[in-house]
């Protein structure tokens, strides 16, 4: 169920919206675009199916997917429940080199999208040199290095809207900074799609070795886990994965936070399933949250707010529920 979640949720998204869409219409769209058939349809179903809808929707379930495992995998290797996939500062990096970039070259979407990645990035790597200050990488300094690195770039975000031209440059850092599809295209999914896809491949292979760095760096180290390595390759492998769905997506909170905790009541908390399912649900959630900020006004209302006005409650009455007792 939980691997059909993000297809169903998808041919969701291709039906509903401001100019509904029948399930034969769609079904013919993409025949005809996979050489398959040759039905007569209205241009304007193509157009709205295939080159619209469509790159929107596998995008939105590339991000979601990315965040959610990319939460998933830090909140077992750092053992803290609160762990999201912006822990190491990727994500105030990401808005810092998106921001510097609309000043820069003027809304350039490739400037945007490099920015944003090589300083996505650079703030894992300052936070990972942080977190080696005592030549170990502990993770409670790692969680420090991310910490002070996310402060700093957020500061520098706020610099830049502070000297930003405020009728060109200023809603353009904004409105990127609140996170959105609005803009998605198969270009898209083609860059971003590189990174992320590696990053969700190389935690998929390593997700049972996330089990034994749960335990506890002394218990890894007896059991004959090289820690340096298998922490570097989890790190690299969630930042590649959250770079290269921040990068087109803007800023999008709660996902990472969440989605794994609702996996870990579906199916517990061995990484070995929790992996693949927070894959499947994180790309379900955020599609499905594209789809109501699409239909809910008459303007399109950015991820950013939306999936935190549905993490936070979902968050209390998770505490709740767990008597603040975590996981």
């Amino acid at each position: 169920m939980l691997a059909l979640a993000p297809v169903m949720a998808i041919i969701l998204s291709l039906v509903i919206g401001r100019y509904p869409v029948s399930l034969s219409a769609i079904g013919q769209v993409v025949l005809n675009k996979l050489h398959l058939a040759n039905y007569q349809v209205a241009q304007v179903h193509t157009v709205l199916i295939w080159d619209i809808r469509l790159p929107r929707a596998i995008l939105g379930a590339l991000v979601g997917a990315c965040l959610a495992v990319s939460g998933a995998a830090f909140q077992g290797l750092f053992r803290n429940p609160l762990v999201s996939s912006g822990i190491l500062g990727v994500s105030s990096g990401a808005g810092f080199g998106a921001a510097l970039a609309i000043i820069l070259f003027h809304g350039n979407t490739s400037a945007t999208y490099g920015f944003a990645f090589a300083f996505a990035l650079l703030a894992v790597l300052l936070s990972y040199m942080i977190g080696q200050v005592y030549n170990t990488t502990p993770t409670i300094m790692l969680v420090l290095g991310g910490v002070i690195v996310s402060s700093v770039f957020s500061s520098l975000i706020s610099f830049t809207k502070y000297v930003a031209d405020p009728y060109r440059e200023l809603p353009s850092i904004v409105f990127w900074l609140m996170g959105s599809l609005a803009t998605a295209s198969y270009r898209d999914i083609m860059v971003a799609g590189i990174p992320m896809l590696v990053g969700l491949v190389g935690l998929m292979g390593i997700r049972w070795r996330i089990n034994v760095l749960s335990m506890g760096d002394k218990e890894a180290h007896a059991l004959g886990v090289n820690l340096k390595l298998d922490k570097g390759i989890v790190i690299f492998s969630a930042t590649l994965a959250t770079a290269g769905a921040v990068c087109v997506s803007g800023i999008i909170g709660w996902v990472g936070l969440i989605i794994p905790h609702i996996c870990r009541m579906l199916v517990g908390n061995d990484n070995r399933v929790l992996i693949p399912s927070s894959m499947a649900l994180g790309a379900c959630f955020l599609v499905l949250v594209d789809d109501i900020g699409r239909i809910i006004t008459g303007s399109e209302i950015p991820l950013g707010i939306l999936t935190a006005l549905i993490g936070a409650p979902f968050f209390v009455w998770l505490l709740k529920r767990t008597k603040g007792g975590g996981w």
